[in-house]
């Protein structure tokens, strides 16, 4: 199926590792050239150039803090310096390990301005240069933590709970400039960040770490698995097609049925 993506520029932030590269990877797989934002600029430019020689694109790598305002000016510098954003994936994010009694405002302020302040940045940006291409879509990867929230990790679930309404806010002001704006909130996908965490939480007890991951299916997931950051890439490149033209301001979710409501 031809998706329309071919020679579309793609930036994907927090792209170097996980589900950003395997976002960035399916892209290009049709022919989108990409922008890779990361913190870690070396990892992103090696990525970006294995990505363009196996897939034919131009690629490129940006070291780049999205949640500094300077950070996010050095994304829409190269997106613009690439011909401009056809399309936006803002994908950088983490985890977090709190309560609410004792998370202090520091801690608050940073997953803000990670989660949320990005998305505003790079929309402020971006969404000039898809309007003087005539169109363009913006994806924010939010969580279903932003619906059905894990005790305990209170800030991820606010912020991205913020970051679905702000995506919400964003597809209805610029949906007559032919931009389609969408959300989606994965359940469990298997990234590295979970496989570290399922080796240092099983390091003193065994280390069967895929046996704890397992549980962690069984425990949340309908389908007793995580899905794989290809799985939910699939879903990232439709809604960036023009297959998806009528998918406006939603929100969908990709969890293996670990939504518990309708």
């Amino acid at each position: 199926m031809d998706m329309g993506l071919k020679g579309k520029n793609a930036v994907v932030t927090g792209g170097s590792v996980g589900i950003g590269l395997a976002v960035a990877e399916g892209l290009a797989a049709e022919g989108a050239n990409i922008l890779i934002a990361a913190r870690g600029g070396e990892r992103a430019e090696t990525e970006a150039a294995r990505i363009a020689a196996r897939f034919g694109v131009t690629a490129r790598g940006v070291a780049a803090d999205v949640a500094t305002v300077e950070g996010v000016d050095a994304v829409i510098a190269a997106a613009a310096a690439m011909g401009g954003a056809d399309i936006l994936v803002n994908n950088a994010g983490t985890g977090s390990n709190e309560t609410i009694m004792e998370a202090p405002d520091e801690k608050w302020q940073a997953y803000w301005d990670l989660h949320v302040m990005a998305a505003v940045r790079l929309a402020r940006g971006l969404v000039p240069q898809m309007r003087a291409k005539g169109g363009g879509v913006v994806l924010h990867n939010a969580s279903i933590c932003a619906v059905q929230p894990l005790w305990y990790e209170p800030i991820y679930n606010v912020t991205k709970a913020a970051l679905m309404m702000f995506s919400k806010t964003l597809a209805t002001e610029v949906a007559m400039d032919n931009i389609r704006v969408n959300c989606v909130n994965p359940g469990l996908i298997l990234t590295p960040d979970w496989i570290k965490t399922a080796k240092q939480l099983t390091e003193n007890t065994g280390g069967d770490w895929q046996g704890y991951l397992q549980s962690v299916a069984d425990e949340h997931a309908t389908v007793k698995r995580f899905g794989t950051p290809e799985e939910l890439a699939n879903f990232f490149v439709f809604l960036c097609s023009d297959k998806a033209s009528y998918s406006v301001g939603s929100t969908y979710f990709v969890d293996g049925g670990m939504l518990k409501t309708v």
